[in-house]
């Protein structure tokens, strides 16, 4: 099996059991206290009900207008900075939950928004992010430099702990301004831009959503959609050294089969090839044996042995039999009285009639 195919494999059946790891935890720790705060709300809407003697439907539609009006506190969220905001949860693929078109028109732009700015922000991050690498690659060079030390070499690892540490910085001090402006504990104004830049946008906690903050408080606004940009490209920056990383390494192992491919092709080529020419060379070595034998048909061959044996009245046949050659040395008349000369190589003598030269055994080449 090929080594991306083993990978892909191994990766479907990591991604199913970090899913039901992540199920059974989430289960452990939510589920007890989801049905304590379900507790706690009926009993507070049966204390309502009591209290001012409302039905049912009364109640859900005070619910309904509570949650309808929950986008609205933070004042009108369709102006230019409201839609600037919301344009940045879109096409970073947030998406807070905290506003949403509410015509049809808004709706089809919104997709077709989307599916041209999500590639067009994509591809944007990507390549800040290779030129933020390309910095701090140079900036850790030059400081290496200086330090005097004598392999200069900026390594994996050290570039994969700056971006761990740029990545831990950018979320301290965002939760940090953010702690400050919204009145959210440490933890929550951290949790806050950890789904941010990771574009995971629950929503539960949202900046820029107290009373009329989108358009009183321009430099948080400022400073909220700088931070979100700023922060993404951090991110990306990381990612693309480290996880875009390994999924290069599907390509490389196919580049590498595409070369073993090769290679076994032109062996393979070179083997049929050779079979192919190795009658040829039997064929080469087998009338090489010409030179030493003496042909009936001096034609057959053009060794200058048998060559001159035609002068002298000789000819050579070369006899095979199971693989074996053969020589059978005689002469043949020119006359009619049966006499004959004698070829070279020849061990017969001109005395020789031709019936003896039938009695003589053959010798092999």
């Amino acid at each position: 099996m090929k080594k991306q195919n083993v990978r892909t494999l191994s990766l479907i059946l990591c991604m199913f059991s970090y899913l039901l790891v992540g199920a059974a935890v989430f289960d452990a720790l939510e589920s007890e206290s989801e049905n304590s705060r379900r507790r706690i709300l009926e009993q507070k809407r049966s204390e309502m009900k009591r209290k001012y003697r409302f039905s049912e439907d009364d109640y859900r539609e005070i619910e309904r207008v509570v949650l309808q009006a929950e986008p609205h506190r933070a004042g009108r969220q369709w102006k230019f900075a409201g839609s600037f905001y919301f344009a940045i949860t879109v096409i970073t693929t947030i998406g807070y939950g905290h506003a949403a078109p509410g015509t049809d028109a808004g709706k089809v732009f919104c997709m077709f928004y989307a599916v041209l700015g999500i590639p067009l922000t994509l591809v944007m991050f990507q390549s800040l992010g290779e030129r933020m690498n390309t910095f701090v690659r140079y900036l850790l060079h030059k400081m290496k430099q200086c330090l005097g030390f004598r392999r200069t070499e900026v390594s994996m690892e050290n570039m994969v702990l700056v971006g761990f540490l740029s990545c831990i910085g950018t979320l301290c001090v965002g939760a940090a301004a953010f702690s400050h402006f919204e009145g959210w504990s440490f933890f929550h104004a951290y949790y806050y831009c950890f789904i941010t830049l990771t574009t995971i946008g629950f929503g539960d906690f949202v900046a820029l959503q107290k009373k009329e903050d989108l358009q009183e408080k321009t430099p948080y606004v400022a400073f909220s959609f700088m931070y979100i940009l700023v922060g993404l490209t951090v991110i990306g920056a990381f990612l693309n050294l480290v996880v875009l990383r390994f999924l290069t390494m599907n390509t490389e192992d196919e580049r590498r089969d595409a070369q073993e491919r090769a290679s076994e092709r032109t062996s393979r080529d070179s083997m049929v090839h050779e079979r192919q020419e190795r009658p040829c060379r039997e064929e080469t070595s087998v009338s090489s044996l010409c030179s030493s034998c003496v042909c009936y048909r001096s034609e057959v061959c053009d060794d200058p042995v048998v060559n001159r044996s035609k002068h002298h009245g000789g000819h050579v046949n070369s006899v095979y039999y199971n693989s074996v050659s053969y020589r059978i040395e005689g002469c043949s008349s020119r006359s009619k009285d049966n006499t004959g000369l004698s070829s070279p190589g020849s061990t017969l003598s001109p005395e020789h009639s031709f019936q003896e030269f039938s009695s003589l055994r053959r010798k092999s080449v």
